[in-house]
């Protein structure tokens, strides 16, 4: 099930969680961003059990896209550990989505 972050929520939901976890930085007004809503959503089901998945609303949480650097959205970044290990921006392919959440 795909999850939703905030500043609140991010350093417990993400950078201390158990498993890799797929963070999409997104807007409500990014068209590209709607364009992924339903890969990420995807995702989550499929990535269940080998990582989370979720999204976190730019606009809302302002703070935690320029911790990271968020310049353009839509904006994928892969959490391992605490740490950013894969950033991803723009509209992307599944397939390379998976590698990259893969791979970290």
């Amino acid at each position: 099930m795909e999850k939703k972050f905030t500043t609140e929520n991010f350093d417990a939901e993400v950078l201390k969680a158990d498993k890799p976890v797929l963070v999409d930085f997104y807007a409500d007004w990014c068209g590209p961003c709607k364009m992924m809503a339903p890969v990420v959503e995807q995702l989550a089901g499929e990535l269940d059990g080998f990582a989370y998945v979720g999204k976190l609303n730019v606009d809302e949480n302002e703070e935690i896209a320029m911790r990271y650097k968020v310049m353009s959205i839509p904006t994928l970044i892969v959490f391992k550990n605490g740490e950013a290990v894969g950033k991803l921006v723009g509209v992307q392919a599944k397939d390379d989505i998976v590698r990259l959440v893969k791979n970290a």
